[in-house]
């Protein structure tokens, strides 16, 4: 803010009103969100859209998550006693396999209740994400295409290189299927069917299917998503004051 004093141009020091604006305007610019995990609401809303950005720097056209943004703010929403619950909002086209299931750790990790929601997207690397929440939701309309592992760039093509992305799937296949309901062999099955991508291996599946086969807990939207971790939220209030953590 400027004002003109003995015919200068002086710069005034923001007001209260006009810092708290840049702020926000700030987290939205660089984290995607109105408020962080310091915010009012016992709730704290975190978006992963785009392509999740892992190790390496995506070219600036890409609309990217960068997963060392989202790790401190999980960080902070655990640790602020006035955060409650963790609603994730997904919709990725998928990323870095490594990022991808750092974040589905940190999300399965959190001692409070989270709750994920896939809306017209969870594909690749966002599959062990969405299903990493306490519970899982899948808009009607959205899609989760579950491929194998694939590696860009330079590619040596020795035995060890087979074996690193084997151990990489295998990685990927034992989180997905420790944290839903759907067995080994139907999400291999779904992985390496061949015919129904277009120049890929893999399946797409709709989120009714998601939910049939247990890949996701139910079908809804953000309304379903808040009751949800509401009463998540309920259910841990009424543990702890009953001497114990749920």
């Amino acid at each position: 803010m400027y004002s003109l004093s003995n015919n200068k141009l002086e710069q005034q020091p923001p007001s209260a009103e006009d810092a708290k604006k840049n702020a926000t305007v700030e987290a939205i610019q660089q984290l995607g969100q109105t408020v962080t995990p310091s915010g009012e609401s016992n709730i704290f809303c975190m978006t992963i859209i785009g392509q999740i950005e892992g190790h390496i720097v995506l070219p600036p056209q890409n609309k990217t998550t960068k997963y060392e943004h989202l790790i401190p703010q999980l960080v902070a929403a655990e640790q602020n006693p006035k955060i409650e619950g963790v609603l994730i909002i997904l919709n990725t086209v998928g990323g870095d396999v490594e990022a991808g299931l750092a974040i589905a750790e940190m999300i399965a990790t959190l001692s409070k209740p989270t709750v994920t929601l896939v809306l017209g997207g969870g594909h690749s690397i966002g599959v062990p994400i969405a299903v990493a929440s306490s519970h899982s939701l899948i808009a009607e309309t959205a899609t989760m295409t579950i491929h194998p592992i694939r590696l860009n760039g330079l590619v040596i093509g020795v035995p060890q290189t087979f074996e690193y992305l084997d151990k990489m799937q295998d990685r990927v296949i034992r989180f997905v299927t420790g944290h839903s309901r759907i067995s080994e062999e139907k999400f291999k099955e779904l992985m390496f069917k061949t015919g129904e991508l277009t120049r890929d291996i893999g399946t797409s599946v709709v989120g009714p299917d998601a939910v049939r086969y247990g890949l996701i807990n139910a079908l809804g939207g953000i309304g379903e998503g808040i009751r949800e971790l509401n009463r998540l939220i309920e259910e841990r209030r009424n543990g702890q004051s009953g001497g114990f953590v749920q």
